[in-house]
């Protein structure tokens, strides 16, 4: 009997295995060394060779720490204006970002597919860098798995990250106050409705892009400037709505929100229009809700204003006393009604 008609698949080279992961990628041996040091590697940092080893060694921060972690599963790998590399990257440093935190190490760990093409793989190990480098975080460890094909949906990436705290550090939800003002960084669910466009291929023109970007620069602008921050978060999953409603739940007081102040691209607004979502409740990865003390918000929004990325900030609401609704939103015609908390996922596997 030999294996082939056993059923059992074993790792071994292929001719095809220049060209796609196979198995033998992720069994420890040459084809694993040779996908490191050929392919990951010079992708990253070719200085790091110290990625082969178990654990880097790093030196002592000088002050507190933030640590986050992170995975993606985004579904197409690549949507317009980014990719499942350079959203991990902006992911879990934006996390850090608005904890306060400069990152400085970052650890990336692959799940591969076997059949995954080594074109794609670079692809997305390339973005991985330049994203890096924009940040400046270094990739500093990582890990390689490859399981067999049907069982990873082609790439995924898991993370872990180190940053330094920077004083001062936002007090946080439970420290809002009535007359708090709230602060919207740009557009909001540009990244869910661009990762849904792609996913469905719906063919909408123009095209809905992701705001996949990091929020390190926004966040420095508000410090630079000396604004009253009393929170900030990065509204991903749930969207603006998920944000607010957890807000309002820590500080015990309601939020509200103008909805015509709110910044909505046109092809995004389009999309949730014709599908019936409220882009409250769609997902972002580079657009961050703030909130700030009484009279602040102007200068917050200029500050914010002077980026690239940032040049749509708007001031959209204030905290308020304790209603019966503890998010509400003034709708077009000017009524204010009770925000629904995000129930589920409208749109799965958009990170």
């Amino acid at each position: 009997m030999t294996f082939a008609t056993a059923g059992i698949a074993c790792p071994t080279m292929h001719s095809s295995s220049q060209d796609r992961i196979t198995l033998a990628h992720g069994e420890g041996g040459r084809q694993s060394r040779r996908l490191i040091a050929e392919v990951i590697l010079p992708a990253l940092n070719p200085a790091d060779q110290h990625l082969t080893e178990d654990a880097a060694c790093l030196p002592q921060p000088t002050g507190p720490i933030a640590f986050t972690t992170d995975s993606f599963v985004v579904s197409p790998i690549f949507f317009p204006a980014g990719d499942i590399g350079s959203l991990s990257v902006f992911g879990t440093t934006n996390d850090l970002a608005v904890a306060g935190a400069v990152p400085l190490w970052m650890s990336l760990a692959l799940v591969l597919e076997e059949g995954l093409p080594m074109s794609i793989l670079s692809r997305v190990l390339a973005s991985v860098g330049r994203a890096a480098r924009e940040v400046g975080v270094r990739v500093v460890t990582g890990d390689t798995k490859v399981v067999p094909k049907g069982m990873a949906d082609g790439l995924y990436i898991n993370t872990a990250a180190v940053g330094l705290i920077r004083p001062p550090v936002p007090a946080g939800p439970t420290a809002l106050a009535v007359g708090d003002e709230l602060i919207l960084s740009g557009p909001i669910a540009r990244h869910g409705v661009a990762v849904l466009a792609a996913r469905e291929q719906l063919g909408i023109l123009p095209e809905p892009t992701s705001d996949c970007g990091s929020l390190l620069p926004g966040v420095e602008a508000l410090r630079r400037r000396s604004i009253p921050v009393r929170a900030i978060r990065d509204a991903t999953r749930g969207g603006v709505s998920a944000v607010l409603h957890e807000w309002a739940r820590d500080c015990r007081l309601s939020l509200s929100i103008n909805e015509l102040s709110i910044p909505v691209a046109d092809e995004t607004r389009g999309v949730c229009e014709l599908l019936g979502l409220d882009p409250l409740h769609v997902a972002n990865e580079g657009t961050m809700v703030i909130a700030v003390a009484p009279g602040a918000g102007e200068a917050a929004v200029a500050a914010l204003q002077e980026l690239p990325q940032h040049r749509q900030a708007a001031l959209c609401g204030v905290v308020q006393v304790r209603q019966l609704a503890s998010v509400v939103v003034q709708r077009g015609l000017g009524r204010a009604i009770p925000l629904d908390e995000p129930q589920g996922a409208p749109l799965p596997r958009i990170c």
